[in-house]
């Protein structure tokens, strides 16, 4: 009963055989047509078209890759360009800079030396005339003879000396502060010899044996101020120099920017109270019986004018040691000065300079070591003087242009960086 039941139902819905196989044709058909619509095979045309087309398109691609590429180039060229401009700009503003600070400090320190003269603080300091050397004799209020003897050889005087300056761009001047006790009996004495032989330049400083590193510092501070000029010399007024071997040795450097020209030396720091030279501040230089770093003996050095203007600008600001070539000296650690040292400076008296002489190797200055400058100088000069002297027209005539020398004049240079 069931089983009957059963196939009666299955087969009440059977599809006729015929009709089938209409339906799968019908499909068959259906489908090639549709297939044929949305498959197209391109032709052939087609494909070259799109084939060149992407050629072009890889091609504009590249070539706009290259553009980029060369456009990177030029901007980080340009971008080198513009750094270098900015640093060539940075240096400039930084000489301004310090040209300004300078011209600052040379106004203020004439200004307020109330010793100056009126006619040099108003002269204009942009427009000042180009000189080769200035050179600073020390000297004290006892010492009249020496720079009687100073006068009475090397150095000249009247219109011989404004003569110097104006032909021959030399200002020599000797240099002295004011006594304790300002406009004293010292002071009207230097003020009266001063208007006899008018070749003083006056600092505002108080004179003193322990006071020679301030006054060496104020020396340059105040000369860089008056005068430009492309060396600053100092001297001790018991030293024979030869002014024109002096002016050509100094040309010799001309072209260096900061150079510091002597008889280099590094003599012990003398811990023991007491005795000459002694050194207060020993413990700064290490263990007991170190000795003083590289620097030129005081009787004779000069300086170019950045270092002269270095010292202008940082002035109140500069560390004195006892010993006034030994606060040069340190002045010009950690700077990036050529040390020159040139034995030329530092001649004994006859008969060392006098065979050098006639050697024909001129001295620029002679004096004793063991008397720290020509023993008894006031007797003594001018015998110096005939003896080591050069020719008595060499100053007039002699050439201070750039010039070299060998090394058999016993020069030695050290280039010191910081």
């Amino acid at each position: 009963m069931y089983v009957k039941n059963r196939g009666e139902y299955a087969s009440k819905h059977v599809l006729p055989k015929k009709l089938a196989i209409l339906l799968c044709f019908a499909s068959f058909f259906a489908g090639m047509f549709f297939t044929n619509r949305m498959w197209m095979v391109p032709d052939a045309k087609s494909i070259v078209k799109k084939t060149s087309r992407t050629g072009d398109e890889q091609h504009v691609d590249c070539d706009m890759k290259i553009k980029v590429l060369k456009n990177e180039d030029n901007s980080s060229r340009g971008i080198s360009g513009s750094q270098h401009s900015i640093e060539t700009v940075d240096k400039a503003i930084s000489d301004l800079e310090i040209k300004l600070m300078a011209a600052r400090a040379e106004r203020e320190t004439v200004m307020k030396d109330t010793i100056i003269s009126e006619d040099l603080k108003n002269v204009e300091l942009t427009s000042r005339r180009k000189y080769l050397m200035v050179i600073g004799i020390n000297t004290a209020f006892s010492s009249r003879k020496r720079r009687d003897s100073v006068r009475a050889t090397w150095m000249p005087q009247g219109e011989k000396l404004k003569q110097l300056e104006e032909e021959r761009g030399i200002i020599i001047r000797f240099v002295i502060g004011h006594s304790s006790t300002s406009g004293g009996i010292l002071d009207k004495a230097i003020e009266a010899e001063e208007s006899m032989h008018g070749d003083f330049l006056r600092l505002q400083h108080v004179e003193g044996y322990l006071e020679l590193s301030p006054k060496t510092k104020t020396y340059f501070a105040t000369a860089v101020s008056l005068w430009d000029a492309e060396f600053y010399v100092k001297v001790d007024d018991d030293v024979h120099v030869n002014l024109a071997t002096l002016g050509m040795t100094l040309a010799e450097h001309r072209k260096k920017p900061r150079v510091y020209i002597g008889c280099m030396k590094s003599g012990p720091v003398l811990a023991r109270k007491g005795v000459k030279y002694h050194e207060p501040e020993y413990w700064k230089f290490g263990e007991v019986g170190n000795k003083y770093f590289r620097h030129a003996t005081g009787q004779l050095y000069a300086i170019s004018k950045d270092l002269a203007t270095y010292i202008l600008i940082n002035q109140d600001v500069l560390h004195k040691y006892a010993n006034e070539d030994v606060s040069l000296g340190s002045w010009f650690i950690g700077l990036d000065v050529e040390h020159v040292d040139d034995r030329r400076l530092c001649c004994g008296t006859p008969p060392d300079c006098e065979w050098k002489a006639q050697a024909g190797n001129i001295c620029v200055a002679s004096f004793d070591w063991k008397c720290s400058g020509i023993c008894r100088s006031v007797e003594r000069i001018m015998e110096v003087h005939e003896r080591c002297g050069e020719d008595k027209n060499a100053l007039w005539t002699a050439n201070f242009v750039q010039t070299t020398r060998s090394s058999s004049s016993g020069k030695i240079h050290m280039r010191v960086q910081a």
